[in-house]
């Protein structure tokens, strides 16, 4: 699991340019959920061969003024969530009541670094505008101008020492599909967990060797191995209806690129909202397999099933190659039937086809609807071959390849998976333009075979 940053503050005292700095190496925001995550981006950072989950919150202002303030909860539940905590303060500004309020609830926190920042230092005597923070209590504060982006090498250095060097299970140990289960709160995933673990289940351990409180589950159905990550953690069969399920973004993003397999769960009395959609993004976005499992279908009436059926065949055309379940985690109806469709995506994910058989498909492609033309001339495709599984990566070598439309690149994408029968996984297609070995060779022509070529040249041009 990759280890996390929290980044709190005052309002505008510089954290989301603090955050920009941190995730340079990714420009792409993971995730800006409205509403639940009022005002909290998370991105992906990385130093080295270091990589790590930055969060940034919202502003915070005088504690006393926003006891009940939802951006004040989910920026002290991020504080909760991180490894290490960056306070930040504008230099300029001095301590103001706020920071006092946010660094005593800083100082109560114990088994995590808190640093603290003083920010937009360019142009200040440091030491004397440093003076007043050490009455905050939390050490020495960093200099920063992370506009100019000064002091934030000397800052990553320090968060780099106090981040957790992770050691992520033995894949020996990890058997099987490794499926994560996905979903907002309150949709049943907890119920979930505990019914596909269920009686069926040979061996059930917690494997150790992680900071954050996800677990790796192997177990066996049927002699076939599975590896659950549930990262609500698995609760006795008396306290899964429980109203309020646990739900963290950071969980649902680290279980996710822990997965060969993801299972979005929706709630089929609620229908599909737009969180649903962003969660199953985050998910292909990374390339995982999906299964859809749409909950809670027993009991409802004919007319708002089939409405359900017309939003998942409407909102999700654009997944279409995942299978849809309609399930009841806590009688247990359909939940059996998920695990043929997770052996299917946790095979198609992995297949390895030859690049022969690649080409063959590839001409059969273009043969049935050829390249667009691009300036008269038309885009040629030569030859394919494998460049990686989970997702299955296909490199397709032609000229002109820079020119192929996304269009085109989703007929040869369904081409392939139908060709491979490859159910519930994305494929990702790249191209690769060779250059024209005689492109820089010498011309071999006579002067005179130069000459009669000038000459038919001009004329096809006036022509």
């Amino acid at each position: 699991m990759k280890p996390v940053i929290a980044i709190v503050g005052r309002p505008n005292v510089g954290k989301s340019t603090l955050f920009n700095k941190l995730t340079r190496s990714r420009d792409a925001i993971v995730a800006d959920f409205s509403g639940l995550t009022r005002d909290r981006q998370y991105g992906e950072g990385s130093v080295g061969e270091r990589h790590f989950i930055a969060i940034d919150t919202g502003g915070l202002a005088e504690e006393e003024h926003l006891v009940d303030n939802l951006m004040v909860q989910q920026s002290f539940a991020a504080i909760e969530e991180a490894d290490v905590v960056l306070f930040v303060v504008d230099a300029k500004a001095g301590v103001m009541a706020g920071d006092l309020s946010i660094a005593k609830r800083l100082r109560g926190i114990e088994g995590k670094a808190v640093y603290l920042v003083a920010n937009k230092s360019d142009g200040l005597d440091t030491d004397v505008a440093l003076a007043e923070f050490y009455s905050l209590g939390l050490g020495d504060p960093i200099a920063t101008a992370a506009a100019h982006n000064r002091g934030v090498n000397t800052l990553i250095e320090y968060v780099l020492d106090a981040l957790p060097v992770v050691d992520e299970p033995d894949e020996d140990e990890v058997k099987g599909p490794k499926i994560a289960i996905l979903g907002r709160p309150n949709v049943g995933k907890s119920t979930l967990v505990n019914r596909m673990l269920g009686e069926e289940r040979v061996v059930v351990f917690d494997m150790p060797g992680t900071t954050r409180d996800s677990i790796y589950i192997p177990y066996e159905r049927n002699g076939k191995p599975y590896t659950l990550i549930d990262t609500a953690g698995v609760r006795r069969r008396g306290r899964v209806k429980e109203t309020i399920e646990k739900f963290s973004v950071i969980k649902a993003l680290q279980a996710i690129d822990d997965a060969n397999v993801v299972v979005l769960v929706l709630d089929a009395s609620e229908g599909i909202v737009d969180q649903d959609l962003h969660l199953l993004g985050f998910a292909l976005e990374r390339g995982r397999s999906i299964v859809i499992a749409i909950n809670k279908w027993d009991g409802l009436e004919s007319s708002h099933k089939e409405r359900v059926k017309s939003e998942v065949r409407r909102r999700l055309q654009f997944v279409e190659y995942a299978k849809v379940h309609f399930i009841s985690a806590l009688h247990g109806t359909g939940v059996g039937e998920l695990y043929g469709s997770i052996d299917k995506a946790y095979i198609s994910a992995n297949m390895k086809v030859s690049a022969s058989l690649l080409t063959r498909y590839l001409e059969d492609a273009v043969a049935a609807h050829q390249p667009p033309a691009i300036n008269g001339r038309r885009i040629k495709l030569r030859f394919a071959h494998f460049g990686g599984t989970n997702p299955p990566s296909i490199i397709i070598h032609g000229n002109k390849t820079e020119s192929v439309p996304e269009s085109y690149r989703r007929y040869l994408e369904n081409s392939f998976r139908k060709a491979l029968k490859m159910v519930g996984t994305p494929i990702r297609i790249s191209f690769k333009t060779g250059d024209n070995p005689y492109g820089s060779r010498k011309s071999k022509l006579t002067p005179r075979q130069e000459f009669t070529k000038k000459r038919l040249d001009k004329r096809d041009a006036k022509h």
